[in-house]
């Protein structure tokens, strides 16, 4: 049995990082598994549009989970997209960089979990950031992964910015300083020259080489093995070699970065979670921990979409402006830095609302939820209006001791009416938005709710019928000092020696903003607590 002092599951937005603070030690071995494939493609480092809604349907890098609704939603699926591959869902997303309110991180600490607090946390924050605004003190410029200005906008996209100014939204220049609320073209992550920055380019590229540090694809852990409470090897099945059944030895830690839906499907297939689920599975109950699959929270999202009569949108064609902007992408030594949902920021559904609770994504292509429907002779945009503090909370649980079943998923929109109402009234302002004067060289139709969806009723049965995930979840193995908490304020698990984990699980609450940058963040400061001890 091959041994390693660090083994780390899962090569997303989280595992990366580990592998390159754990390797940074000459001395140490480190090993990084990864179920899905190699990143080497260009589907993934292109950012062509095409190639970006490629990944979010692709069963060879998407996981393409499905979620459950409630009573409320129809009993409707779904659709939960999650990276399959070296940078996990970095690789597959649209790149945008906001990293949350500072009172989502105080809450971190009002909950017991000393040390997540904003002013603690900022500074993982900037380690990794190549900011190319240059440094402040909301910001580095000397990290490893690249936050960048787009270099191209959407004539509509930049109508959208004015016409919130001409609705009375803030406008706000950086998002992730000093103030949150307002609007503004997103930062993305990517490179100089145009490249995806996931989490795979910014932290493994750079360190492939070094020795101590071995890194398997196709790797698809079945579980963690333990002794009398001690976590000392991962079981995984060898996809390149018909699913061979392989052990590695881990000298000092075991740590999970599967993500929401991987990090507690490994933990309940090991037998840690609740007892009477796992027993139900025939699976041996190693530590009852309740909580593992529980508090599962994401963003719900509706889409407005428009027609527009400017001809200048993304799924316009073959308009001279649409072959221009293609052929940006097939140039030589091209830095054509875009990303096609480019502007939007963060709003009150209430002017009494303390912290802004709605994130608002435009972006200059008509289409439907996750990339269906796009019509390349038919010109048009839409606007995404997501709630950022949602009280419901949704869980997984195993359907089977089968690793290679998909646990089911239960979003459960809703269950706090709140949500509900909180998008009733984002509607309302982003139509307020999308009729302002800026618009009206864009605006031909309302296509989606649509003109006869006119009082809040019809609003209320509109979201409940359309609303979809926005792929920003969280918080299924929660951090905690409760009697449902997953790991403690160090990411151990509780009752298991030498296992933690570390990645958007352990989110005992939802940040206020797209999940990467956050992820990072929880990454960096994790790999801390491991050098620690």
């Amino acid at each position: 049995m091959k041994s390693f002092d660090y083994i780390i599951i899962g090569g997303g937005s989280a595992g990366c990082l580990l592998a390159n603070r754990l390797s940074d030690n000459a001395q140490t071995e480190v090993c990084l598994l990864e179920a899905g494939p190699s990143d080497d493609s260009h589907f993934i480092h292109n950012t062509n549009p095409v190639n970006m809604l490629y990944l979010l349907n692709s069963p060879k890098y998407n996981w393409k989970y499905y979620a459950e609704g409630n009573h409320k939603t129809g009993k409707r699926r779904f659709f939960w997209p999650r990276g399959k591959t070296l940078g996990g869902s970095s690789a597959v997303n649209a790149m945008i960089y906001t990293r949350g309110h500072p009172s989502d991180f105080d809450r971190w600490a009002a909950l017991g979990n000393e040390g997540w607090d904003y002013r603690s946390v900022l500074p993982y924050f900037l380690k990794s950031e190549r900011q190319h605004r240059g440094g402040d003190a909301y910001h580095n410029d000397t990290g490893e992964m690249d936050v960048i200005d787009p270099n191209f906008h959407f004539p509509a996209s930049t109508a959208f910015i004015e016409a919130c100014k001409q609705a009375g939204i803030p406008h706000n220049r950086d998002i992730n300083g000093e103030q949150y609320e307002g609007v503004d073209f997103f930062q993305i992550n990517q490179t100089p020259d145009g490249q995806r920055a996931h989490s795979a380019v910014s932290f493994l590229d750079p360190i492939r080489h070094r020795k101590n540090l071995t890194i398997l694809t196709g790797a698809h852990v079945n579980k963690v093995l333990m002794n009398d409470g001690t976590a000392y090897a991962v079981e995984y099945f060898d996809l390149k070699n018909a699913r061979r059944l392989c052990t590695l030895n881990a000298r000092r830690e075991i740590i999970l970065s599967a993500g929401i839906i991987g990090s507690p499907q490994i933990l309940m297939l090991s037998g840690i979670g609740p007892a009477a689920q796992l027993q139900q599975l025939g699976i041996e109950v190693v530590k009852d921990l309740p909580g593992v699959g529980e508090n599962l929270q994401d963003h719900p999202d509706v889409i407005l979409r428009y027609r527009d009569k400017s001809g200048t949108s993304l799924t316009t064609f073959p308009w001279p402006y649409m072959i221009r902007f293609m052929s940006r992408f097939y140039k030589k030594n091209s830095n054509f830095i875009f990303t096609p949902t480019d502007a939007g920021g963060f709003i009150k559904s209430d002017p009494l609302v303390e912290v802004p609770d709605l994130q608002l994504q435009f972006a200059s292509l008509r289409m439907q939820p996750h990339g269906a429907g796009l019509t390349p002779t038919l010109a048009g945009y839409v606007l995404h209006i997501c709630h950022m503090r949602p009280n419901s909370r949704g869980r997984i649980r195993l359907t089977s001791a089968d690793p290679f079943a998909h646990p089911r998923i239960e979003a459960n929109y809703f269950d706090d009416e709140m949500e509900l109402e909180a998008l009733v009234k984002g509607v309302k302002i982003a139509r307020n938005i999308l009729s302002q004067p800026a618009m009206q060289p864009f605006n031909k139709k309302e296509e989606v709710p649509g003109a006869s969806c006119r009082t809040d009723e019809d609003i209320r049965r509109f979201i409940l019928k359309k609303v979809e995930s926005v792929y920003h979840t969280a918080g299924s193995c929660k951090m905690g000092i409760d009697n449902m908490a997953v790991v403690d304020p160090r990411l151990r698990v509780y009752g298991i020696r030498n296992l933690r984990v570390i990645d958007s699980s352990i989110m005992p609450t939802i940040t206020g903003s797209n999940i990467h940058a956050p992820t990072v963040m929880i990454a960096e400061k994790g790999a801390e607590l491991v050098v620690k001890g």
